[in-house]
């Protein structure tokens, strides 16, 4: 769960941006997004795995020919969570469920004073009363921070390309499944540490503070392709600041799906298949990609403009 997405946007959203609605951002953009999209081959078959936002505007589409043709090459695709529960109105209240306290104390008796005064202040800026917080687990109410704080600034996840592509895939009769399942997403957070949960409200706020401008600035960087931006924006200080964290949301949950990928890849016959995961999951030395490169299997950037615009097409 998503860009601290992955987590944050991806289960409402899993795990994985937002931006703001600027007035020059209504026209439609001039091109088609340049693709986060990775070509992984062996002898027989090929896995496409494409880097999503999860939240997306009108105007972030069409996508690129590059990624439909991906889409048409591909006789399956697969997901963080498969389309039956990631679009399941019972989502939701499992998540609701999973984030009651059970432990007799309040969320303003968890944090410390520092923390509890910056929630009442967002609170307040959204029309909240923040005791109704109080029965709720951290990790749930940032989630709930990120979730306002997206669809505010603009990014409508209906629009996010992980919804694209189950509709897609559901309009063209093409099978889909997930790399993990619901309860085990929630699990990832609600099995959080109470120090980490802390750290995961923290980042929350440290993001609706910066407000619209860091998320504009990776939204960008997505539209670009730009693979060295979000990994420093979405994961570097991440990694830096919430080590525990960052394990737990993007390396332990990369190193349980590069085994179901590599089934794929392993199976007989020509089977390819399209992955569609929050880009943070692709990207950087933790990321999908590398390990997939590290077993040895061909990985190729399908990027056709990345030589124009001076990124390199493996970055």
């Amino acid at each position: 769960m998503t860009l601290r997405m992955p987590l944050k946007s991806l289960v409402a959203v899993g795990l994985l941006a937002s931006a703001s609605v600027l007035a020059a951002d209504t026209a439609k953009p001039p091109s088609a997004p340049v693709p986060l999209l990775w070509k992984v081959s062996d002898k027989d078959n090929a896995v496409y795995l494409l880097g999503s936002f999860h939240l997306l505007r009108p105007g972030d589409y069409p996508l690129s020919a590059e990624v439909e043709a991906a889409f048409a090459d591909a006789e399956r695709l697969m997901f963080e969570l498969a389309p039956e529960e990631m679009q399941s109105p019972a989502m939701p209240q499992m998540m609701l469920q999973a984030a009651l306290r059970t432990d007799g104390r309040t969320l303003q008796q968890e944090l410390d004073a520092a923390t509890w005064r910056r929630l009442e202040g967002w609170a307040g800026k959204n029309g909240m009363p923040v005791v109704s917080f109080n029965n709720l687990e951290p990790w749930f109410v940032g989630l709930t921070i990120s979730i306002v704080e997206m669809t505010r600034q603009g990014l409508d996840p209906k629009l996010g390309l992980d919804n694209h592509f189950m509709d897609k895939a559901r309009a063209a009769g093409k099978p889909t499944a997930g790399l993990e399942r619901a309860q085990e997403q929630i699990g990832v957070l609600d099995g959080m540490e109470a120090t980490e949960q802390r750290q995961f409200i923290v980042e929350a706020l440290d993001q609706a503070e910066k407000g619209s401008a860091e998320t504009e600035r990776l939204h960008r960087a997505w539209r670009r392709g730009d693979a060295e931006e979000l990994w420093n924006g979405m994961a570097a200080d991440m990694k830096r600041q919430y080590p525990r964290l960052y394990r737990r949301i993007n390396v332990e949950r990369n190193d349980a799906w590069v085994p179901k990928v590599q089934r794929i890849l392993t199976q007989p016959g020509n089977d390819d298949a399209l992955v569609v995961v929050g880009a943070l999951h692709l990207l950087g030395e933790d990321g999908v990609v590398e390990k997939l490169r590290d077993r040895g299997y061909r990985v190729e950037r399908v990027c056709s403009s990345c030589a124009l615009s001076g990124m390199s097409g493996n970055e």
